[in-house]
């Protein structure tokens, strides 16, 4: 038998976060070395944490072709090449903040540096020598892109997330995640040259837009516009929650037992709601449009006026899904984005014997034309033969997946394009992309010597073009007349050697899947989540018993757990914070069952999703047991960023302390468990909501899941209103940001909607039980994440700062004497370029040895060239991103070595 509904709450709770994994934090790391640091000078204690970040804009030449400004991701360096007929030469790397992701010149003396951890913007003196940073603006959540506009590009516009700690006027955004028909995309905007000399300085304005997370950003050619994308603009999909929807297809898998009550995916046309066939209806005539009371206008581009007081000047739809850039042609004023869209609509994985089957054919990798308003979308890969589930060799040659960087000619007449899981950029002429579409061959594809090309600028005077690469964080020099690579420079990496050999098994289409055309970051995107949901489930594939420990199998010990093919939809679940987190997958059917005493039980979960391979990305065959050993070390080093929701100094408001009390003592669910018993929070053993148990649900619910953590629940706001089951009324709740929610299929719109499920009583007066409610989710919005929240936050003191950055500095110190975080400093004193790692009582270590005090390194930023920036860094990664003296005694700002 099956237990009772009293169960219910625990299913919606265990289904409703993005991922089923933690991790531990940077302390994971410290036995590794490297990838092209000399272990024998790398402190044994220290650590690198992969965020891996998705870079942006994150090349720039100057207007006289002279120095090329690169940010070094995972440096947390801004590194300045000088160019000549004879190549490249490194001149310097300035230290900047933590994973820069953009750059962009203001003027020959200036140039402003995006960093998406560290919720700011370093303004680089590059006139100075050495160069240096002499202002740090702070910025809304994990800002990606900057672009100058305006009258001679006065205004600086930068985008980031409706959310964070340091909002305009030092006070934190609010980001209303309870509210609905709130404006979650933001663009910052500065005046350049009068920034402000408060704490972080002061924006001229913040304009919101009706969208989720922004990613890129143009400006018009003319200056007066400026147009803003995007990142997980949607598609029009929803999930209908299970509800005896009658659906088309198989009814069985193929050992014939029943599937379970799953929901649905439906696509909006523009006229009605509809499932994969086309049909408006189930097969019980029960019509979708009444099933789905909201609207989804899927807004991917924005255009801003770029003026002081920017306004919203229209929006334009049926863009892509995920939209990764923008470039507009300088002869022409055509807008390309690069984007992909994604078939999420279609169902079931496999061979596609019982059923039709995505295999091979599940995303499209596309170029989108926006001229005076008219979209047309462009297939990179239109030579491929989508009616079957393999391709030619030649044909995956050619094939491009994931259109990163663009850059056009000063003519207008040629596009390039970073294919990022290619190892190709791609050459297009402008007027055949208008006029014809994409025509594929060798000749318009430069091939790469090293896999995961970003970023793009074109130095036409030599006819050449750079290219910076992710896989191995290399940078290419490419000849635009021969369109072949003619070198390519090793940037200095300071990631361990498992994170370099692992990450081409997430983006390379070319060797991952079938048509060439798709990896595993085409859903998981820059290993994180697409903000969709899909249904995999393998008709042609047999039930299998679910041998995971439960965290209450007592209350059912006579229900035998099994894991059937047709498990309806599943929202995208990050690759972020899988260590520590058990088995994997929503149900936990990626078991681990196999792993030895010589491997944690992560590791041989991680390794099952071999199968996907094959039977999603049409690949012939499985990776090799040393290919798959790389890819699960690799993806258990991805990991969460701070909780932007929670405040600076790690403390709680009224509300959330209230919150956690309740999650971690009281009885709330079914009057037997706390939210804690099985969403259990416990960071020393990197628990952040799950501890790797699985959950017996009640008769409402068809399938068993895995407790998952709670991380990431504030990325899940932007859907108000159910769909299907959960609805409980058929009112219309309006247009809506996000097609997903809470939940394992998306279906639940809102942690409170999720509370009021009849299993949780937090009190038996009404008024108050509404009261606990609203403290519980509070809590749950802010949960405790890998990294404190003051990881990444950092402070430029200068002779025009005033005591609120020396406040902020002394929260930097408090927080790292609470130890969670290093605090390092970064300056040029006397003409030579310097670090230092504060080590407690007021002192600082140098890169040199010596021990200073704070009021003599404040001194020294005050002075009138001075200028001294204060990062707090993850724990234990102080030496390497503070002094490294260990690599060869020089100053940072003058070594080759970092």
């Amino acid at each position: 038998m099956r237990v009772s509904v009293f169960l219910f709450g625990l299913f919606v709770l265990v289904s409703m976060s993005a991922c089923g994994g933690s991790g531990s934090g940077a302390g994971s790391d410290s036995a590794e070395q490297p990838g092209n640091r000399d272990p024998a000078l790398f402190g044994s204690g220290e650590n690198f944490v992969n965020f891996e970040s998705g870079q942006v804009r994150p090349l720039a030449l100057s207007a006289g072709a002279d120095r090329l400004f690169v940010t070094n991701t995972p440096n947390a360096t801004l590194d300045i090449f000088r160019v000549d007929d004879d190549g490249l030469q490194l001149q310097q790397r300035v230290p900047v903040g933590l994973e820069p992701v953009a750059v962009a010149i203001r003027n020959e003396d200036e140039v402003w540096v995006v960093n998406h951890l560290s919720d700011s913007v370093s303004v680089v003196d590059v006139s100075a020598t050495p160069a240096r940073v002499v202002k740090t603006l702070l910025t809304g959540d994990e800002p990606r892109d900057i672009v100058f506009a305006g009258e001679s590009g006065a205004l600086a516009f930068i985008t980031t997330a409706h959310r964070g700690q340091n909002g305009p006027n030092d006070v934190a955004i609010d980001a209303a995640l309870t509210q609905a028909d709130i404006d979650r995309a933001d663009v910052w905007v500065f005046d350049a040259a009068a920034t402000g000399n408060t704490l972080g300085g002061d924006p001229v304005a913040v304009v919101s837009m009706f969208g989720d997370t922004p990613r890129a950003l143009a400006s018009s050619n003319d200056g007066e516009q400026v147009y803003v994308a995007v990142m997980n603009s949607g598609n029009q999909t929803t999930a209908v929650g299970e509800n005896g929807i009658a659906k088309s297809g198989p009814v069985q898998s193929s050992d014939g037992a029943l599937h379970p009550d799953t929901g649905l995916i439906v696509q909006f046309d523009g006229q009605r709601w509809r499932d994969e066939t086309g049909a408006a209806t189930d097969l019980n005539d029960t019509s979708y449009d009444s099933m789905v009371p909201f609207s989804l206008p899927d807004y991917d581009v924005f255009v801003l006026s770029a003026d002081r007081a920017p306004q919203v000047l229209g929006q334009i739809s049926g863009v892509g899904t995920t939209l990764f850039n923008m470039v507009e042609n300088p002869a022409t004023g055509v807008l390309y984005v690069s984007n992909t869209e994604s078939l999420n609509v279609n169902r079931f994985e496999g061979p596609g014997v019982a059923a039709t089957s995505v295999r091979g054919n599940f995303i499209r990798n596309r170029i989108t034309l926006v001229d005076d308003g008219e979209v047309t979308a462009r297939d990179l890969n239109s030579h491929l033969d989508r009616t079957t589930s393999s391709a030619t060799p030649m044909q995956r040659e050619l094939s491009l997946a994931q259109p990163t960087g663009m850059v056009v000619s000063e003519n207008g007449q040629t596009l390039y394009v970073a294919a990022l899981g290619s190892a190709r950029v791609a050459v297009y002429d402008t007027d055949e992309l208008m006029d014809v579409g994409v025509i594929a061959d060798r000749d318009s594809q430069i091939t790469l010597s090293s896999g995961g090309p970003t970023g793009l600028v074109l130095d036409e005077s030599r006819e050449r073009l750079y290219v910076l690469t992710r896989f191995e964080n290399k940078l290419a020099i490419v000849d635009t007349r021969t369109r072949s690579e003619i070198e390519s420079l090793q940037l200095f990496n300071p990631e361990p050697a498992r994170v370099i050999a692992g990450r081409k098994f997430l983006y390379d289409a070319s060797q991952m899947s079938s048509h060439g055309d798709a990896s595993c970051a085409s859903c998981h995107v820059f290993g994180d989540t697409d903000a969709l949901a899909w249904d995999l489930g393998n008709p042609d594939a047999e039930v299998i018993a679910n041998p995971n420990q439960f965290v209450n199998r007592f209350l059912a010990p006579d229900d035998d757990a099994v894991f059937h093919p047709m498990k309806g939809p599943m929202s995208t679940q990050s690759l972020r914070g899988l260590t520590d987190a058990g088995p994997m997958h929503w149900r936990g059917d990626r078991t681990g069952q196999s792993a030895t005493g010589q491997e944690s039980l992560e590791i041989a979960a991680f390794r099952e999703f071999n199968v996907a391979f094959p039977e999603l990305l049409g690949r012939s065959s499985e990776l090799t047991a040393t290919q798959m050993q790389q890819f699960a070390e690799f993806a258990l080093t991805l990991t969460y960023p701070p909780n932007p929701v929670r405040s600076l100094d790690n403390s709680l408001t009224a509300s959330q302390q209230a919150g956690r009390d309740i999650y971690m003592n009281q009885a709330t669910t079914g009057e037997v468990f706390t939210c804690n018993n099985c969403h259990t929070l416990d960071p020393a053993n990197g628990h952040f909501g799950t501890s790797g148990l699985s959950s017996v649900e009640g008769e409402d619910i068809s399938q068993e899941f895995k407790v998952p953590h709670l991380r990431n629940m504030y990325q899940k706001v932007g859907k108000f209103g159910n769909s299907g089951r959960f609805s409980g009324t058929q009112d219309d709740f309006g247009p809506q940001i996000r097609g997903f929610g809470f939940m394992h299929d998306g279906n639940m719109d809102t942690l409170d909607s999720f509370f009021q499920g009849s299993v949780f009583q937090f009190d038996d007066d009404p008024q108050r039980n509404d009261e606990k409610r609203t403290q519980v989710v509070d809590f749950v919005l802010a949960f405790d994440s890998n990294m404190a929240p003051i990881v990444g936050q950092q402070v430029t003191l200068s002779p025009d700062t005033g005591t609120d950055t020396d406040a902020r500095i002394d929260l930097l110190k408090s927080r790292t004497a609470a130890s969670e975080c290093d605090l390092v400093a970064k300056g040029v004193l006397q003409g030579e370029a310097r670090g230092y790692l504060y080590r407690g009582t007021e002192l600082f270590e140098s890169d040199r040895g010596e021990m200073i005090d704070y009021q003599q390194l404040r001194a020294a930023a005050r002075d009138t060239d001075g200028a001294i920036t204060f990062t707090c860094v993850p724990p234990d990664s102080g030496v390497w991103l503070g002094i490294d003296r260990n690599q060869d005694g020089v100053p940072d700002g003058q070594s080759p070595s970092r």
